[in-house]
């Protein structure tokens, strides 16, 4: 969507609990006022620079920066370069970090971290792609962890444990679950787990994180449909994808040739 003369704006609400809206812009001539927002904030950018006040101090985003905007504090924007900014941001709600967080978050909002700004690249990755949405939340609950743990880093927490109880169960759930598929809520609410642990202890014991998991289940049932003669159109309808681009993409990734070409080149 483009509106002012060099603007270009994407926006959607996805369905992963915590996130109120992605926004996607390329702006290079706008600013914005001072305002506020009644969700945090999750800012990168991808070319050029930003440059905003944020309770009455002067910060910058540069290319290698995860920015972290608490709601309810007024701040600005601008382009800090010719070329304007392009910039991939996530709205989060109360749910996803707490209020108690605001004041450290107004005392450092920018966070020079590479890990987490790499983790954030991918959960924008996965919202673009209906279908992957436990894969976002999956990582979200990462991310969620990471912040904490920038915004505290005086306070104390349990070192990560092994759970393969849990993570059995876990895996029993999605076993039970792989064409209908699974939400990281739902699974967090029905094995009484954090989300962060779960996806932890599950990584730890298989060596793959549970959205891996369900894919690959749902290839390997993709594969038996296409040698027995249906259409990719079909299998994917049958085996959980969200259409057909999501199971070539996947199908693609796993087996090394999307699923036309695969069923073409089957023996009979």
């Amino acid at each position: 969507m483009t509106g002012q003369r060099g603007a270009t704006v994407s926006a959607w609400r996805p369905r992963v609990p915590g996130v109120v809206e992605v926004f996607h812009a390329h702006f290079t001539e706008y600013a914005y006022p001072m305002h506020v927002h009644d969700a945090w904030t999750l800012l990168i950018v991808d070319a050029g620079a930003v440059r905003y006040d944020l309770d009455r101090h002067e910060h910058g985003t540069p290319l290698d920066t995860v920015s972290l905007l608490p709601p309810h504090v007024p701040h600005n924007g601008a382009p800090a370069t010719a070329d304007g900014f392009r910039k991939r941001v996530l709205y989060l709600d109360g749910t996803f970090l707490a209020d108690d967080l605001i004041g450290p978050a107004v005392d450092g909002p920018d966070l020079r971290d590479p890990v987490l700004r790499r983790r954030v690249g991918q959960v924008h990755a996965a919202l673009t792609r209906p279908g992957d949405e436990l894969e976002a939340a999956s990582r979200l609950t990462l991310i969620g962890e990471r912040l904490r743990a920038a915004l505290r880093p005086g306070l104390s927490r349990p070192a990560p444990r092994r759970d393969p109880a849990l993570a059995r169960r876990l895996r029993e759930l999605l076993d039970a679950r792989v064409t209908e598929g699974l939400a990281l809520e739902e699974a967090t609410a029905l094995l009484n787990a954090h989300p962060a642990h779960l996806v932890r202890a599950f990584s730890t014991a298989y060596g793959i994180a549970p959205h891996q998991y369900l894919m690959s289940r749902r290839v390997g049932r993709a594969r038996r449909l296409l040698l027995e003669g249906h259409r990719p159109a079909e299998v994917a309808a049958a085996t959980g994808f969200y259409d057909q681009a999501h199971l070539t993409r996947h199908f693609k990734r796993l087996v090394g040739v999307p699923p036309g070409r695969y069923r073409a080149g089957a023996t009979r």
